[in-house]
């Protein structure tokens, strides 16, 4: 017979479930996905960062970093006109993608499969191949037409999840909503961190 069985090394298995994609929308609140990349970093997940034009002046705009340094906290960068991209194809495995912030525009290619960018394929992708995808949709309020297409989003499998500040941890800082909402992030991926506080119960119960 030609060819013969093929085993994956645990080590690569390994590797390929520890290979996240991000994506910068130009939606505000760059702050984090940058957040979210540098605790990937630090968690030791493989990142490949896709960021759009306007996720670019977003940037510029609302953060003291240069789009350079941002790109420097991913494993591997992607150009957001590069369709060739490795991520642009089911046949490179993932564990999932996040989305974050996820712009409206961004959202709309994902839900209609009309995806103009790598950004929005590598999303497209991670749908048709049953992963993981996440996406903070950074927009308020919603209108009806949002809402119809975020329904379609959820039923297609994706997980809407609009960056919604946690009180009950009492921030005394954006880091700290910030790091908060990245915590969370990263679990609904399925990888556990400490930078998001757990809840616990009342103090003194009920």
């Amino acid at each position: 017979m030609p060819g013969g069985e093929i085993i994956l090394t645990d080590k690569k298995k390994a590797a390929e479930n520890q290979r996240l994609v991000v994506g910068i929308s130009g939606a505000s609140g760059a702050a984090l996905g940058i957040r979210l990349l540098q605790a990937c970093k630090t968690l030791g997940i493989e990142t490949h960062l896709v960021i759009s034009k306007a996720g670019e002046i977003t940037i510029a705009q609302e953060t003291e970093m240069s789009v350079s340094a941002v790109k420097a906290l991913a494993s591997h960068t992607h150009k957001s006109a590069d369709i060739g991209a490795a991520i642009a194809s089911g046949s490179y495995p993932t564990m999932g993608m996040v989305v974050v912030p996820c712009s409206i525009r961004s959202m709309s290619e994902i839900a209609t499969g009309v995806t103009s960018s790598l950004l929005t394929r590598a999303a497209d992708v991670c749908l048709k191949e049953r992963r993981k995808l996440i996406l903070a949709v950074r927009e308020t309020p919603f209108h009806t037409g949002h809402l119809r297409s975020l329904t379609q989003l959820s039923e297609m499998g994706a997980i809407i999840a609009p960056p919604v500040p946690a009180f009950y941890t009492k921030p005394e800082t954006t880091s700290e909503i910030v790091d908060q909402f990245t915590g969370h992030l990263l679990r609904l991926m399925g990888i556990e961190n400490d930078i998001a506080r757990e809840w616990t119960g009342l103090k003194g119960g009920a």
